[in-house]
């Protein structure tokens, strides 16, 4: 019995459509977490940020997911943020369904259709700066 190989141009055109298959994925650019300064999430992110975005691009990623509350922290110093940052902005707003970075790390916007508490704010405000764009 003598068996058949496939021909290269039977190849070729296997390994050309899968190509052109996969070249239509689109991987997601923006955080669900604030990220240390060394670039490494502090959390398990649903999805990775981008060191580029800015806010004009974030806020209108958040604001297109149609959130009843919009929120911009930055730390009061100008730095960028930490993993103690990240981890005490996921303890204290915890119902914040979508984190996206801006402005290489220094501002993270929060988008949630819950308010947060009024201990909660009282403690974020007095560790960082918060903008409020509900609405807007």
């Amino acid at each position: 019995m003598i068996k058949r190989l496939p021909s290269a141009g039977l190849i070729a055109f296997v390994a050309a459509t899968i190509v052109v298959g996969l070249s239509g994925c689109k991987q997601s650019h923006t955080s669900s977490t604030p990220e240390t300064s060394s670039g490494t999430p502090t959390t398990q992110p649903s999805k990775e940020p981008t060191s580029g975005t800015t806010l004009e691009q974030g806020l209108k990623d958040v604001r297109n997911s149609q959130y009843t509350y919009v929120w911009v922290f930055s730390r009061k110093d100008g730095k960028p943020f930490d993993k103690d940052d990240g981890d005490f902005l996921h303890k204290n707003a915890p119902h914040v369904a979508d984190w996206v970075g801006a402005d290489g790390g220094k501002r993270y916007i929060a988008g949630t259709n819950f308010d947060l508490e009024p201990e909660a704010w009282k403690l974020l405000r007095k560790r960082f700066v918060v903008e409020d764009y509900s609405g807007k």
